[in-house]
């Protein structure tokens, strides 16, 4: 046969072939947890506690273009520690950025320029202050708003910031503090930093155990007006443990 001939043949068998079939897409499977969509500040606490007796966490990793943040979660503000967990493993954190960056003050996460792609309704969580947690440096906690229609102090569900601060001689934080500071929360703020002036005002939740450079790289990122950093910060959060 000629080897043209031949040539043509197989590539005719070739394109006469049914190819083989294409592997449909598998779905990611399902996060556990409540329906983000459907809650609300009266069903929120209820469903947070019971969540986290559930699915329990002690420590998350974030990621970010200038280095990672590895953060413990305390045991004593469950709510607050069970609605970081589930915003976390729901993949919520992941949309946001750093989206505040005040120098030596804070640096705060979990806003968006775009829409969500995952449905989240705007829910607050009750507060839980813990006298010995408080606004040392690498503190984390949770913002609020509306402050005049919010006296309960209410936080909001995805808002948190990381605590920067100033070290401050121990007359200074007394009188920052508008309360009576113990002796170690004194040093604290005298050895390490922080804002005493947002202690029972605001729930820390949780702390730093590993890359407080990378706060203060954050903290000292140039921003715009508004505070938003000029070269956005966005971040992905991992529970680890």
């Amino acid at each position: 046969m000629n080897r043209f001939l031949f040539a043509g043949l197989v590539l005719l068998a070739a394109c006469n072939q049914t190819p083989p079939p294409t592997a449909a897409p598998q779905a990611k499977p399902a996060v556990p947890g409540p329906d983000l969509a459907t809650l609300a500040d009266s069903t929120a606490p209820a469903a947070l506690l019971a969540y986290g007796r559930q699915y329990p966490g002690s420590e998350v990793l974030i990621k970010t273009r200038l280095g990672n943040i590895r953060v413990k979660l305390y045991d004593d503000t469950p709510m607050h520690k069970a609605n970081f967990l589930l915003l976390a493993r729901k993949g919520v954190f992941d949309e946001t950025m750093f989206n505040r960056v005040v120098k030596d003050f804070a640096v705060q996460g979990g806003q968006t320029y775009n829409a969500r792609t995952i449905r989240l309704k705007r829910y607050r969580l009750p507060p839980e202050f813990r006298a010995e947690h408080f606004h040392r440096k690498g503190a984390l906690g949770m913002a609020r708003y509306d402050d005049e229609q919010n006296p309960g102090h209410l936080s909001s569900n995805t808002d948190f910031y990381f605590v920067v601060g100033e070290k401050m001689a121990p007359f200074q934080s007394q009188a920052m503090a508008g309360r009576k500071l113990t002796p170690a929360q004194v040093k604290a703020y005298a050895t390490v930093g922080g804002v005493p002036s947002l202690d029972g005002k605001y729930t820390v939740f949780g702390e730093v155990i590993e890359g407080q450079d990378v706060v203060d790289k954050i903290a000292n990122e140039p921003v715009e007006s508004d505070k938003w950093p000029v070269t956005d910060i966005p971040m992905k959060v991992e529970v680890l443990k």
